[in-house]
């Protein structure tokens, strides 16, 4: 019985418009939790405590990744189990998110993403070149993630409203506002390419480009500038929210990143160095010369 409801539990969440890695993900886990039930021998849904979660989601001495996923499949199968009346109590509403090391994320400067662009702007002489140019300005202007770049076809670019459209988590589409130095590139590469709609960005095999080739492209500009920092989408994405943040607030820059919650915000954006130096020193100086 439990397969039968773990398969209606999934089929509800593809309703739902849950992404096609998540339902992956709560498929391979619940795989996980029905055997390690049928290994305890128990047999009606009301029998499984908050212990046996806890010991499920401990088992197998896995990563704390795991664990967590494990936990955020729990929290929402056991939802729906409650809400469709499968069981009399919820014992996953009390169980916690495992405690993860956390290392405060590295974002760029905003010399080091000046430098960076000026050396992509210098090869954008060819067709390729523009399109990378491209790509690492949308990851540091607009803080896109990598999924939602590379699913970006060409009808998704409205230059004429300086919008971008980009579908998310969950198959959400939003808009984006570009700043006018995007869309003038943006034009001179839809002009060049003189394609129909499809993807905005091919590889040199004219396939939509892949995560691999675009990590390519950052490894190439690390390494030609000889950077201390290992380029990756999401560096730019704290850097873009970071800097966003310092002119426009936390709320704004919500909404840009696409973010529900208020809190995930917080964690994308940091107090750059040099910018808290500079008020440091000026507040210091006025301070002094009221004494």
């Amino acid at each position: 019985m439990l397969q039968e409801i773990i398969a209606n539990f999934l089929d509800e969440c593809k309703h739902y418009q849950f992404s096609h890695k998540t339902i992956e993900a709560f498929a391979l886990r619940l795989r996980e939790f029905k055997e390690f039930i049928a290994s305890l021998q128990i047999n009606s849904l009301d029998n499984i405590n908050y212990q046996h979660l806890l010991e499920f989601v401990a088992f197998g001495d896995r990563s704390v990744h795991i664990k967590k996923v494990r936990v955020w499949t729990l929290h929402q199968f056991f939802h729906y189990l409650e809400f469709h009346k499968w069981i009399q109590s919820n014992p996953a509403k009390r169980l916690p998110y495992p405690q993860m090391d956390k290392s405060d994320p590295k974002f760029l400067s905003l010399d080091e993403l000046k430098t960076i662009l000026s050396w992509f702007f210098m090869q954008a002489s060819s067709l390729s070149g523009l399109r990378n140019l491209i790509m690492m300005m949308m990851f540091a202007f607009l803080g896109i993630r990598l999924s939602a770049l590379r699913n970006l076809d060409i009808q998704d670019v409205s230059l004429a409203e300086s919008l971008l459209w980009v579908r998310e988590k969950g198959y959400v589409r939003r808009p984006i506002p570009m700043p006018q130095i995007l869309c003038i590139h943006l034009y001179q590469y839809l002009k060049q390419a003189d394609r129909k709609p499809g993807p905005l960005f091919l590889s040199k095999r004219k396939k939509r480009i892949s995560s691999r080739s675009i990590q390519y492209v950052f490894d190439v500009a690390e390494t030609e500038l000889g950077l201390d920092k290992h380029l990756h989408c999401h560096l730019f994405r704290h850097t873009a929210a970071t800097q966003m943040n310092q002119s426009a607030g936390v709320d704004i820059t919500q909404a840009f990143l696409g973010h529900r919650s208020r809190r995930t915000t917080e964690g994308y954006v940091h107090l750059d160095g040099y910018v808290y130096a500079e008020y440091m020193a000026n507040h210091l100086y006025h301070d002094v010369r009221e004494v």
